[in-house]
């Protein structure tokens, strides 16, 4: 994910989630807000409460590549936060919870062509 492509400072986040619509689920907390730029941008919050340092990075790095596969709409900035039972969740199961919540945003890629793999 290069670097326009993510929310670094504190008043992007700042804004995202004082403008921003809240979607949640058990794993997951998502706000998405308009920006004024072509490009969508993700901002990823694992508090302590998650785990210790490498449990809230590994959270992270999965929560950063289901983003990369499923995508988003241009032009937001959408900041997901991990509570804490998302420390015990692999990865499909954060992926699908991440894509249920973009999709109840309505912030999917046009395409719309991105599901999760079920496997069931």
């Amino acid at each position: 994910m290069g670097k326009e492509q993510r929310l670094r400072h504190r008043k992007d986040f700042a804004a995202a989630y004082r403008t921003g619509r809240v979607q949640s689920n058990q794993l997951l907390v998502l706000r998405v807000a308009p920006n004024a730029r072509d490009v969508t941008r993700f901002g990823f919050v694992t508090g302590k409460v998650v785990g210790s340092a490498v449990v809230r990075n590994t959270v992270k790095r999965r929560l950063r590549e289901a983003v990369r596969e499923i995508g988003a709409a241009p032009g937001l900035d959408i900041v997901i936060g991990a509570r804490k039972p998302a420390a015990t969740a692999g990865y499909q199961a954060l992926r699908q919870a991440l894509y249920a919540l973009i999709k109840r945003a309505g912030a999917l890629p046009p395409t719309g062509s991105e599901r999760p793999q079920e496997n069931s």
